[in-house]
């Protein structure tokens, strides 16, 4: 059979079966519903444990006064001299705490932001460019600080998405970023070694009410 032939054969067959369409036979195996069974605990405890097997590093916090004080306190023990910060929420938050905000990302020793959603099934922060901090606050700084919300906290990455979609009504932003922890890779000769592509450090204040 020559290859016209066999390629009009092909298509012949494709006709036929998009002719005759057959009904899905298991309607409810695709995306209906998780493959993971949802945690008998709270979600705020599932993520702490999970983001922290991951190697951050999680604070909880009552409300933002609790918030004020343990920040102030970790930077002025850790000696941040420099922080790096665009959000005008968190800066006003954090405006009594006495340290150098700076503009420059490259050489700032922390960078603070917020967050889309925290998943408590894996321990990852959900961030994306539509936020105040853009795509880099998170990646450049050695550390990252991330400041979130009880109502953030969802269970699956699914829900995040989901939740993401509606908040920017069906338009997706440009970049959405999953961060399980602090930048770490196997690569060479599968010895783990942190802060290669990204923050050394990552920490996770979640604050119960605002």
């Amino acid at each position: 059979m020559s290859t016209s032939a066999s390629k009009e054969n092909i298509l012949k067959r494709i006709r036929q079966a998009l002719s005759h369409p057959v009904s899905l036979p298991f309607p409810n195996s695709e995306g209906a519903q998780s493959v993971f069974k949802a945690s008998t605990d709270d979600d705020a405890v599932v993520f702490a444990e999970e983001f922290t097997k991951l190697q951050g590093k999680f604070a909880f916090c009552a409300d933002n006064n609790d918030l004020v004080r343990q920040l102030s306190e970790l930077i002025h023990e850790r000696e941040w001299n420099s922080v790096y910060c665009r959000e005008d929420a968190i800066k006003e938050l954090i405006k009594n705490i006495a340290v150098n905000h700076t503009n420059d990302l490259a050489n700032c020793d922390v960078s603070i932001t917020s967050c889309e959603y925290l998943v408590a099934r894996t321990g990852t922060i959900v961030m994306s460019a539509a936020q105040q901090s853009g795509r880099t606050a998170s990646v450049y700084a050695p550390i990252h600080i991330c400041i979130a919300y009880n109502h953030q906290m969802v269970y699956d990455l699914k829900e995040a998405l989901q939740f993401i979609k509606e908040k920017y009504n069906n338009r997706l932003p440009s970049l959405i970023t999953f961060a399980s922890g602090p930048s770490r890779t196997a690569d060479i000769e599968k010895t783990l070694v942190t802060g290669v592509h990204g923050p050394k450090e990552v920490y996770c204040f979640l604050v119960e009410s605002n």
